[in-house]
């Protein structure tokens, strides 16, 4: 192993494990137009989600609170991060664009190359991509996801797939 690719691993580690002890979108909304929850009865990972739109339909905000692991509760801090701003149809993307990432490596490409934007928030999502090593995992780093995706649709809870 390459000692430039040790070290971007090293990075993304600390990436995660920061996120993960330290989340910055931790905490329930005030005032949310959408919630869900989350649960991965495999591994104990629960996560509860809130969404606020803006005016314009856009994502606003987005609070959670999770118990799991630092990757499932690193996701949710990451994904509250890179939906902010985003269109109900922007976050489906990113959404499926991330699904891929995760079960497949950085490098998986879904059916169409995302655009500049997905392009830029998928790169913000990076450090868990490593998770494709450890199937397992990947049900960690996509239950948040998946949460967000039973809010916008309006059915409040979901198991991982």
């Amino acid at each position: 192993m390459s000692e430039s690719f040790e070290t971007l691993r090293d990075l993304y580690q600390d990436v995660i494990l920061d996120h993960g002890r330290h989340p910055r979108h931790a905490g329930r909304l005030a005032a949310f137009d959408a919630a869900a929850k989350g649960d991965n009865p495999m591994c104990g990972d629960r996560i509860q989600l809130w969404l606020k739109y803006a005016p314009d339909g856009r994502v606003e905000n987005t609070g959670f609170e999770a118990r799991g692991c630092a990757i499932s509760v690193a996701s949710a801090d990451l994904m509250a991060e890179v939906v902010a701003g985003a269109s109900v149809e922007e976050v489906r993307a990113l959404f499926s664009a991330f699904r891929d990432m995760a079960k497949h490596g950085a490098d998986a490409r879904g059916t169409s190359e995302p655009n500049a934007a997905l392009a830029e928030r998928l790169e913000r999502l990076r450090p868990l991509a490593g998770v494709h090593e450890f199937p397992s995992r990947v049900k960690c780093a996509t239950l948040p996801w998946h949460a967000l995706i039973a809010a916008i649709e309006g059915t409040q809870e979901t198991s991982s797939e």
